[in-house]
């Protein structure tokens, strides 16, 4: 440790301000929530901030144990539909822009056209998303008469905005707004493949599917590491389409269309309980990173290949 000190000291006293500063911002108000998760900070005690009173593991004790609590019910609901919805959107995601990225990647003549129009959801802010999606969703939309007026695939129109079908109606936004970043990663990862590799195997009677498992799959398994972990963080943080989905955050979207940012979002602003809403962002903090570690575990090996 001396002798590094003593060849890159100059080095680590130039970066150290902005090392700190990065601390202070990222650590800073991340310890501060989570004391926050200790103490009653509701509306009537919201004066004192910092200084209102320390009840321990009561709010998240609520939050886990109390099943007459109406947070904790909300909380259980929303945790369940937001891993459903974060397995949904990048199980689809991964798998419509690895599709489209192959196609991309054959010479087409309109290789160029098509790439500009694909990656257009992807310029598109996501709470424009969920405004132009919630219109589209509504039981008189753009939707529901192509589905049932033009093509005639379901006898009615159904309600996308209440029920079950709510998740369908906020995994979908997503996915149309998220593939095109996945497919221009698939299709730089398929270009960086060598093509002797293929020829190659054509050679020795290698079939398209064994190619792909023995040749492409390889390749793109530290791709799709970073993607998973880029998308797997996206869904389980997203806010933006659902609540533009919903009436701007006032209105409720139902059990199955409640992530746990817009739960988390009513319940403490809403309801002016920041002890229990900072107690349910440290749950979460936690099970994030649990689901961190298994995914460090299943792609490590990949990673450090590279």
């Amino acid at each position: 440790m001396a002798h590094l000190w003593k060849k890159h000291g100059l080095a680590y006293l130039f970066v150290a301000p902005a090392i700190l500063g990065m601390l202070l911002v990222h650590y800073g108000p991340m310890l501060q929530g989570i004391y926050m998760g200790f103490l009653d900070l509701r509306l009537e005690t919201l004066r004192l901030y910092l200084s209102a009173p320390f009840v321990g593991f009561a709010n998240f004790q609520e939050i886990l144990f109390d099943p007459s609590s109406t947070f904790r019910t909300g909380f259980v609901h929303a945790v369940r539909t937001t891993l459903l919805y974060a397995l949904a959107v990048n199980t689809l995601t991964l798998s419509l822009g690895l599709l489209m990225a192959h196609v991309l990647n054959r010479p087409l003549v309109v290789r160029g056209l098509l790439r500009t129009l694909f990656l257009l959801p992807w310029v598109v802010p996501s709470y424009v998303v969920g405004l132009l999606w919630g219109f589209m969703w509504l039981k008189n939309g753009v939707i529901n008469t192509l589905l049932v007026e033009i093509l005639r695939l379901l006898p009615e129109k159904p309600h996308w905005l209440i029920g079950p079908l709510t998740f369908v109606a906020i995994v979908l936004p997503t996915v149309w707004r998220s593939w095109p970043f996945v497919m221009v990663t698939y299709l730089a990862a398929l270009q960086s493949i060598p093509q002797e590799l293929y020829e190659a195997a054509r050679v020795d009677g290698a079939t398209p599917w064994q190619r792909f498992r023995f040749i492409t799959w390889p390749y793109l398994r530290p791709v799709t590491a970073i993607l998973l972990l880029y998308g797997l963080l996206g869904t389980l943080y997203s806010f933006n389409i659902v609540y533009m989905m919903f009436g701007h955050g006032a209105g409720y979207p139902g059990e199955w269309g409640d992530l746990l940012m817009t739960n988390l979002f009513r319940n403490t602003f809403g309801m002016w309980n920041f002890g229990l809403g900072a107690a349910a962002s440290t749950l979460y903090m936690l099970l994030t990173l649990a689901l961190i570690l298994l995914w460090y575990r299943a792609f490590h090996e990949d990673l450090r290949a590279r």
